[in-house]
Order: structure tokens, then sequence, then C-alpha cells
């Protein structure tokens, strides 16, 4: 006789339970290729952004227009385009997840903030000054939540954000993309960055002219802040810097050797004025800025937790600066 095996009730509903969050975790992972696909236009440019192989990605399609019985896209020579069918399809499929995402954040609300990880992509000279403080400040009443900060050129900034490898992206001169929503945009004056006894250290404002009898210390061509550098040069005057380089922190270092003088945004410096190594003259007109902008995914609702690091984040920057 053959032996039949018997099931617990617990057993039994926890088979069930297994089965459900299969289920669940498939029909999501089939939610976000159809909305990608329908975005892309290309399965090869949704599988890019997911991450994910093309076959598995056309697979997860074919499958649920074969489950549907009806197509859900038109294969045309340029890509992919929705049917009547795909379109009602995909707008339910954004509701839900807009939905998924708005329960996740009253979840996460609900524990107070008590856990949670938050990426965020930014600059070299940012995540030394203000961003370190901000980060301080919000360890200090939130603990248990883990920040990672990821220093970045512009535009592995912009492709971290994309890709959803990074919650927040925080830098000087970050371009519009419909995409991305701008959470904060700040203006900070270039000023003239120099030793304490440096000729033009005791003034309360300098002319950019007056600056070009010393050795300058610039960035290198191409970077943000040698762009705002550039503006302030006047017409048929070659910059002949005694150095370039690329690293912020050099900079700040040689400009303690007297009579070199550099150019930096005001907070960039802060410590270093307080504790007598370096002085701060604003350049007279102020006309030339640098805009410290803070940017999230435009989809969905901000998690919680990554809504109220962002909160100190602005708070910590717009202090210094005129709000854009």
């Amino acid at each position: 006789m053959r032996a039949v095996a018997r099931h617990s009730p617990d057993a039994r509903r926890s088979g069930r339970h297994d089965d459900v969050g299969r289920a669940t975790m498939l029909h999501g992972r089939m939610l976000r290729y159809l909305d990608e696909v329908a975005r892309c236009g290309s399965i090869r440019k949704a599988a890019e952004r997911l991450n994910v192989a093309a076959s598995a990605v056309n697979r997860q399609i074919l499958s649920l227009e074969a489950e549907l019985d009806t197509p859900l896209f038109e294969r045309m020579p340029g890509g992919l385009r929705l049917t009547a069918s795909g379109e009602i399809l995909v707008a339910h499929v954004r509701d839900t997840l807009r939905e998924h995402g708005r329960a996740v954040a009253r979840m996460v609300a609900l524990k107070g903030l008590q856990r949670g990880e938050v990426t965020i992509a930014t600059m070299g000279g940012l995540a030394a000054t203000r961003l370190a403080d901000a980060m301080v400040e919000f360890r200090a009443t939130h603990p248990r939540v883990k920040l990672t900060v990821r220093v970045l050129a512009q535009d592995d900034i912009m492709a971290a954000l994309l890709a959803g490898e990074a919650d927040l992206g925080l830098a000087f001169g970050l371009p519009s993309h419909p995409r991305l929503f701008r959470a904060m945009a700040v203006e900070h004056p270039i000023g003239a960055v120099m030793s304490p006894d440096h000729p033009l250290a005791g003034r309360l404002s300098v002319r950019f002219a007056d600056c070009l009898s010393h050795p300058l210390l610039l960035m290198e061509g191409g970077m943000a802040l040698r762009d705002a550098v550039d503006r302030m040069v006047p017409p048929n005057v070659d910059l002949m810097p005694a150095l370039e380089t690329n690293s912020l922190d050099l900079l700040r270092r040689m400009a303690r050797t007297s009579p070199c003088i550099t150019f930096m945004c005001g907070f960039e410096v802060d410590e270093e004025v307080r504790l007598g190594r370096l002085a701060f003259v604003p350049i007279q007109g102020g006309t030339v800025r640098q805009t410290v902008s803070l940017v999230h995914r435009a989809s969905g609702p901000l998690d919680p937790v990554v809504s109220v690091v962002a909160s100190f984040i602005g708070a910590a920057f717009a202090g210094s600066g005129e709000e854009g």
C-alpha cells in the first residue's frame, strides 16, 4: 500500500503562502517588464534599463499575450507600439505600480523610519562639505537607517538615478531630464580663495581682474567649477594657470600657499575659513554662480525615508545660497 504524506494545517498554510509569494513576485516582475517595454518601445532598450536579458523580457511579454489571447504590441520596423488592448492594460499596470509604491511608503512610515536604506550619488566636493554635515545630523536622529554615498562624475550620477541605483542625486549643474524631479536648486556665488596672509585676503570683495596677477589654481577644463570660472574671464584674456587638477582637496591645500589663488563656493571652504587656514573673498558683482541641485526619479511617490534624507540635505545647502 502506497504511503500518503500528511501535512499539518500549518504546513499547508505555509505552502500556500509560498505559492502566493512566488506568484506575487512573478506578477510584479511581469508588470515592470510590460511598463518598461511600453515606455521604451523596444524589448532591447527595456532589458538594458531593467538590467535583465532581452530574451527574458520577450518571454514574459509573449506569455502575457498568450494568457490574454490578444496582442499587446504591434511589431513595427522601428520598434513596438501598444495596441488598443495594450494601452488599456498598461494604464492598469501603472495604476497598480503606483498603488504598490504608496502601500510600501505607508508601511515604511508606520515603522517610524527605524529602518531603511538610502543611496546618494554626488560629487566629491559636495560629499566632503555640507552633505557630510547633513549626514551627521540625520544619523543623530535616525541611527538605524543605512546611508550609502557614492562619489561619481556628473553623467554617472544621472545614469545611477535613471537606473534606480541611487535614490537621490546631488551635484552642480545637473541638466533637466523628463524622468527626474528637481527637489532643490540653490545658487552659490563663486569667490576667491587664498591664504589668510594673502595681499587680497583683507578686502571685502575683489574684482576677478585683481586675481589675474597672482598664480591661479584651477580645476581642469570641462568640470563644473572650471566652467563657472571661465565665464568670469574678460574678453581677449588667456588664463595661464599655475596648476590644473580635478581634485578640490588639492586646490584647497595649495591655496594655503600665498600668493596662489583659486575659486570656489563659500560652503566648500567653510571649515578651512573657520580654522583660519584659508580666506574667502567674494567676487565683485557676484554674477557668476554654481547651482547645487538635488534630484530624484519622478515616477511614483518618494519613500518616506528618502524624503526625510532629502529634507536634511536641502536644509544644509539652502542656508548658504539662494533658492532657484
